[in-house]
């Protein structure tokens, strides 16, 4: 390992743990937004039953992810890089994210909520983790039949935004805040503790 780059956060830029995370996360999304592109444009495809197969382990694996990310963040909160700008801005930024999370976290639990309760049970990556049978409870499958799908569109849009505003920061502005999530903090020019 480069130990010129740390593992945690850091004023100066993201930590290894949480830039993996980031990464990898991101390119689930991609996966499971393919899945969900192509089941509206090329249903009942090859291609798409390939992707689709895959949504409800994708989106389930993001969703524990989510999670870790969460804890992680919130270990991490007082070392995290500050949003830099006007307060406003700084603001918005904050406001984005948190939404961005609670996005992450709200969509795929209504998925598994539907899958407790649509009698069909939900399989992730060939394990059984709800069991189908029984009665379908539309206590549990309402929120998700309602919800789950436009909070991901809506989940896709604000994706589609942060890079928007990540790339603004990196190739318009070049104000430093693309590199902290993409190379990181470099320990030596951190304080020495």
């Amino acid at each position: 390992m480069d130990r010129t780059r740390p593992l945690a956060d850091t004023p100066l830029g993201y930590g290894l743990v949480s830039r993996t995370l980031h990464w990898g996360m991101a390119l689930l999304f991609v996966w499971q937004f393919a899945s969900a592109i192509l089941r509206v444009v090329a249903e009942d495809t090859a291609v798409e039953g390939f992707f689709w197969n895959t949504h409800y382990s994708v989106g389930f694996t993001l969703w524990l992810l989510v999670l870790l990310r969460g804890a992680w963040g919130l270990a991490n909160l007082r070392r995290r890089p500050a949003h830099e700008g006007p307060p406003l801005q700084a603001r918005a930024a904050t406001a984005g994210h948190l939404v961005l999370y609670a996005l992450m976290i709200v969509v795929p639990t209504l998925a598994i909520l539907r899958a407790a309760g649509n009698g069909r049970g939900l399989t992730v990556y060939g394990l059984q983790l709800v069991a189908p049978g029984g009665e379908p409870n539309p206590t549990l499958t309402a929120p998700a039949n309602l919800a789950h799908g436009f909070l991901g569109w809506t989940l896709l849009v604000l994706i589609a935004g942060h890079v928007a505003m990540a790339l603004h920061h990196g190739l318009v502005r070049r104000d430093g805040t693309l590199t902290r999530m993409t190379r990181g903090p470099d320990a030596r020019s951190l304080p020495a503790e």
